[in-house]
């Protein structure tokens, strides 16, 4: 069974049912025929950060580019120590 997927203003209109309009997250799960925990979920994500909610397939948030990017750099570092340390060890070895 494939994963289903829900483009940005189908969560966002299932998030407006249930805080604007009053109806409870059981009940607009049923209609909307989702899982109930699922909405839950998509109202929690909504109203943590209403400007960056759903952001979609491939787009990150700032913050998430921000660690990408990060991370990235890390690995970078850590692979340019490794070779400095073994050039250090080759050239301390043939010093001797």
């Amino acid at each position: 069974m494939e994963r289903r997927k829900f483009s940005r203003e189908f969560k966002l209109e299932a998030v407006r049912l249930v805080r604007e309009r009053g109806v409870a997250v059981a009940q607009a799960a049923r209609d909307l025929d989702l899982h109930e925990n699922v909405l839950r979920k998509w109202v929690r994500e909504q109203a943590a950060d209403p400007q960056q909610a759903f952001p979609g397939k491939g787009q990150m948030k700032p913050e998430q580019l921000e660690i990408e990017k990060l991370r990235r750099e890390v690995a970078k570092l850590k692979a340019e120590r490794d070779i400095l340390k073994k050039a250090a060890a080759y050239f301390a070895r043939d010093s001797i």
